[in-house]
């Protein structure tokens, strides 16, 4: 695990190597082993420069990168872990010389042999640069599912890739605009999507692509690698539990080849339970696990994460996250480089943290709920093929008039109930993509429209950010409606949101964290399994939960969903109160013009006194101005 960076030039001069060095000085956090360097000096043609800090997990001692080929005219950088990459040695030294004892030389030899087409038989997580010196050519390429992340740009016909946008801060030529564009789906989605950045003409590669840059500066991008949810096996469901249970083993198996100390982390969830429970079964040790939790009941998982250690006897830690730890709100916003509002990074930050301080390697139950349905908007959306003719029938006013039968106020009785009918009925108008993106949603479009400054309005007039999720949905390779679902879960939600929030959190304690449930033979055999066998009604994940029935302890096999969230609407009310009103309503954050100062203050004031639940709202709102402040204004010094 490591972080990466580099530069092409085009206008015939050398790499610089303090600049080189400068944006690799960035990535300390992901790599804090070692460092490594390597500028081109061929005469003619674009001039190139690799740089990567270094984790070291497998291969100590003889792994330090760049890596080159026998006759050095590759060089690679690489970020990730090649799970199969004993498999691939096998084969590849009856033709190649290999230098050490590292997954990352495989990639190497693979592209010798295969070219761009050495992607078809990588199995791990990934986020690689390859100088091909013969052709001058730069080979980039992500993992499929969009584990590791890859961002570039081009400033004065020269180009710049690395795994963090921060990076590119050291460039000289770099401009702090902002894409206003990437703040109105930030707001609707809690992230930017690929490729789209805040900055203008920064872009993220997307998962399951590569790109190349020939020696003329021209690039081609393709993707190598999709899910099609379409063909269905033709196993019965017992032959399917048995095939799930043994590809995830393998899985679990694979990714737990380290030369460091490892562990897990655990929520007391499914997911996670069956990864340390598979991990448990595969160890002569006891596991190490780690869970975080909250002081308030409600929002906490320790309860059932210790039922789980207990069962499988691990060597468990906690720790309890409290509203006293919003001090560390801005360097997390540093580490996430553009506005990101899903507020689990606040836990997930802390648990990696706890995490670092045992091993150096956490596998993670990432990827079980969009592979399995396991989500609270899959019920929802199962019931609702049923309800939504009947509901279209009606009204609006008779729909409002029953609903205000129902009050959502915070100081209301069992508001939590009623909240939940209000968010499940209100979008059963809409087709299955509407209401599937409004379920998702932060904001939308009429509360963007009611806080915006009319200077926004103008700006962003015609422009509508649904079309993104409901364009995955309605071109989703599947044919039915929880399908499409899963699809735009797998490569939307996931891979911009989930595990941006892995990547970032863990990296930014030096931790490599392994998803099991992410690997793509694993992903591509839950995708031919039919919707029926992973949702029953309101029972969630149904095939996953019986195929480890024998191993998951009652208490977890029979819990339901309960999601990772902080709890938000109580911190705004009180201990985050006065610091989230100075942060929004400063001199600054008005100066920025993004919205109606007295629309903004009605929103925090309807959340304070209970009249609304604008928790969600005002993380996404607080996590933009203080990403204002570290980036733009420097108020923080990280």
């Amino acid at each position: 695990m490591c972080g990466i960076c580099g530069i092409v030039r085009f206008d015939g001069k050398p790499v610089e190597e303090k600049l080189l060095r400068e944006m690799n000085d960035l990535l300390f956090h992901r790599g804090p082993d070692s460092e490594g360097i390597y500028i081109s000096r061929a005469s003619g043609g674009p001039q190139a420069g690799l740089a990567m800090r270094r984790l070291k997990i497998i291969d100590l001692e003889t792994g330090n990168q760049p890596i080159f080929n026998e006759d050095k005219t590759l060089s690679l950088v690489f970020n990730g872990e090649i799970y199969n990459f004993r498999e691939l040695r096998k084969e590849l030294e009856k033709r190649h010389v290999f230098n050490t004892k590292s997954d990352t030389e495989t990639i190497l030899h693979l592209y010798e042999d295969h070219g761009t087409a050495c992607l078809d038989r990588l199995r791990g997580m990934f986020a690689f640069a390859l100088w091909d010196g013969r052709k001058k050519e730069l080979f980039l390429a992500r993992d499929r599912m969009g584990k590791k992340p890859l961002c570039y740009t081009w400033m004065d016909g020269n180009f710049y890739f690395s795994s963090e946008m921060k990076s590119f801060l050291k460039v000289p030529a770099f401009k702090k605009n902002i894409n206003l564009s990437a703040l109105n789906y930030y707001l609707t989605y809690q992230y930017i999507p690929s490729p789209m950045t805040i900055w203008p003409g920064v872009f993220r590669l997307e998962p399951a692509s590569f790109m190349v840059i020939n020696r003329e500066g021209k690039t081609r991008q393709e993707r190598y690698w999709d899910i099609d949810l379409r063909p269905k096996t033709r196993m019965s469901f017992g032959e399917a539990k048995s095939e799930l249970r043994n590809l995830l083993k393998e899985a679990v198996e694979m990714r737990m080849i380290a030369d460091v100390p490892l562990g897990a982390f655990l929520s007391g969830g499914h997911d996670s339970s069956i990864i340390v429970g598979l991990m448990s079964g595969l160890s002569s040790q006891p596991v190490k696990t780690f869970s975080i939790g909250f002081k308030e009941e409600r929002y906490s998982e320790l309860e059932y994460a210790r039922i789980v250690a207990k069962h499988f006897h691990t060597e468990h830690n906690e720790f309890i996250v409290e509203p006293k730890y919003f001090d560390i709100l801005p360097r997390i916003v540093w580490h996430y480089d553009q506005p990101y509002a899903d507020c689990s990074a606040l836990p997930s930050y802390y648990v990696a943290k706890m995490t670092r301080q045992h091993v150096t390697v956490a596998l993670n139950g990432d990827g079980g709920d969009e592979n399995f349905a396991g989500y609270l908007r899959y019920k929802a959306l199962n019931v609702s093929k049923w309800i939504h003719p009947f509901v279209n029938a009606v009204p609006d006013f008779m729909m409002d008039s029953f609903l205000k039968l129902f009050p959502e106020k915070e100081s209301s009785p069992n508001r939590k109930p009623w909240h939940a009918l209000h968010r499940f009925v209100r979008p059963l108008k809409f087709p299955p993509e509407r209401r599937n993106l409004i379920w998702h949603a932060y904001f939308t479009n009429e509360l963007k429209d009611y806080i915006f400054s009319e200077k926004m309005k103008k700006t962003l007039a015609g422009e509508d950010v649904y079309p993104y999720l409901e364009g995955i949905y309605r071109n989703a390779p599947a044919e039915n409606m929880i399908d499409r679902t899963l699809y735009s879960d797998l490569t939307a939600y996931l891979p911009e949101d989930l595990l941006v929030k892995m990547d970032i959190a863990s990296m930014a304690h030096s931790l490599e964290a392994r998803s099991p449930f992410l690997d793509h033979r694993f992903v591509e055999f839950a995708a031919a399994l039919p919707p029926s066998w992973k949702i029953r009604g309101l029972n969630t994940k149904y095939i996953l939960k019986e195929a480890f029935r024998d191993m998951l302890p009652p208490e977890i096999f029979r819990r339901g969903k309960q999601g990772f969230s902080i709890p938000l609407g109580q911190w705004f009310r009180t201990d985050w109160k006065n610091y989230t009103e100075e942060i929004l309503f400063s001199g600054a954050s008005r100066g920025r013009g993004y919205f109606d100062a007295e629309h903004l203050k009605t929103i925090v004031s309807d959340h304070v006194e209970g009249r609304k639940d604008y928790g969600y709202c005002l993380w996404a709102l607080l996590m933009l101005e203080l990403w204002h402040l570290v980036f733009i204004d420097g108020t923080y010094k990280i």
